[in-house]
This record gives C-alpha cells, structure tokens and sequence, in this order.
C-alpha cells in the first residue's frame, strides 16, 4: 500500500501566548484535540496547559517569557523555528487588565498595559509573521475586546490598548492579506476567567451588572472564545476572512436597549 500521503500530511503548529489560564489555556487545548503542535508561551512556566496538551496527543514546548520584551519575540520565534520548521498560527492572547479612574492612571500603569497588550502582539507578530511570509501563509489572531470597540468607564489604559491592538489587526490585514497571511481579531465581552474575579474582586462590578446587559444573559466562558479562535485560525473555514474584529459578546455590542427593557423581555 502507498503511504506516500499519510507522510505527506503537515501538521500545524500554532503558537498561543498567555496559556497559563483563562482564556489561553482554553485556546491551546482546542487547538491540540484539533490536530495542531503548539508553542506555549506565558510569563510562568504553564506547567498544567503543557501536561493537558500533551494529554490530547500534541506536541507541545512551553517557552517562558515577557511579551512585551523584543529579545523574548526573537527568542520565541527561534525557538518555533528550531523545533517545528514554521509556524501557521500566532494566537496573542496574553493581556493585563487594569480598572482605574482616568485620572489616576499613573504614566507606569499606563505604559505596562499598552507594552504587554498592544506592543507585544505587535513584537510577535512581526518576528512570527516574519516565518508565515517566508512560508506564503498563515494566520494570525489577536484576542482583543469589546472594549476595543466602544468605550468602558474606568479602563483607559485597556481601552485605548484593545482600540490600538484592533487597528493594528487591520493594518497587518491589508498589508499582509495578499501575501497570503491572514489577520483577524476576536472581541470578547465579559468572561468568566481569573482574570475577571480579580477584577470583580475591586469592586469594579458583579456577576449581576454583566448578565443583566447581555442580551444571552450570561457571561461568555473560556471555550465561547476558544472555538471562534480555533475557526479563524483555520484556513478550510475562514480561508478569505481577514481584517475582521469579530464581537464574541453574546450581543452586548448589538443592544442599545436600556437595562429595564431588556429584563422585561426575559
């Protein structure tokens, strides 16, 4: 029998950030049970994500680093490149959140937030899209946020970092498009991760505040957002989608109703 093209079959390698938990964690183990390798990166060694990848059957190399940091884009570029040949994927998932008054947004907070949320997504794309325009393909999906799209209270510094990892999404899309690498952004709203007990935690809001403004009446989970990022990332089903920043908000950016009328349709 010619086995010629079961050697021949590629499997995809895709590189996901901020895979210790939440979201990340999510996406990677949705992209190993579908047959991808995986590049892990994280600022902490995401020993459980690595051990569940593992687990479904891929290949998987976790590299711990900044994201914000230039040396550590070059770095995981390298390291993508050493083991696996090319990269197919980028998933820049990894962000900090900060709920802070405007006008007490200290110039420190500000510049973390806009380095590890907008500046490293542009840093690993760049050393990443590098690999993909050499290989003539590719695809690159930044997580952004709702908040990327309208306006929230008391996150300037996140606002302005997801409104800027947007643009960027878009700029690549037209630059990159025709060179065959596509660019897309997801969009979530509020979703039920660490990231958001931390955040409720301040007093910011409640469980409450969330699900009585989206129209689905509950928040999103980790595997909502996972399975949109797993679609974009794949070229047999989004193959002629680029520049996108898709909401994954169960209808949050979509409702203008004010809260009362809302409810009254429950």
């Amino acid at each position: 029998m010619d086995m010629s093209s079961e050697h021949d079959v590629r499997v995809p390698v895709a590189v996901v950030t901020g895979v210790a938990q939440g979201i990340g964690r999510r996406v990677a183990e949705v992209l190993a049970a579908a047959g991808y390798a995986l590049v892990l990166a994280d600022l902490k060694d995401p020993v459980e994500t690595l051990a569940a990848v593992r687990d479904a059957g891929a290949e998987a190399v976790a590299v711990v680093g900044d994201v914000a940091s230039e040396d550590y884009a070059a770095h995981l570029a390298e390291q993508a490149r050493g083991r696996f040949g090319r990269v197919d994927v980028l998933v820049n998932n990894a962000g900090v959140s900060l709920l802070s008054p405007a006008e007490e947004t200290t110039a420190g907070q500000w510049r973390r937030v806009l380095e590890v949320n907008l500046t490293g997504p542009f840093l690993l794309s760049q050393a990443l899209g590098r690999l993909m325009l050499d290989e003539g393909g590719g695809s690159i999906v930044n997580v952004a946020s709702i908040a990327g799209l309208h306006g929230v209270a008391d996150r300037a510094a996140y606002n302005a970092s997801k409104h800027g990892l947007i643009g960027l999404t878009r700029t690549l899309a037209a630059e990159w498009g025709g060179r065959g690498v596509r660019v897309n952004a997801v969009c979530p709203g509020w979703v039920k991760t660490e990231m958001d007990a931390v955040d409720q935690a301040s007093g910011g809001y409640t469980d409450s505040d969330i699900v009585e403004r989206v129209p689905m009446a509950r928040f999103a989970a980790p595997e909502d957002i996972a399975q949109v990022v797993a679609f974009l990332a794949d070229p047999a089903r989004s193959g002629f989608v680029n520049g996108v920043a898709l909401p994954v908000d169960g209808g949050w950016t979509a409702d203008a109703s004010w809260t009362a009328l809302r409810l009254r349709k429950r």
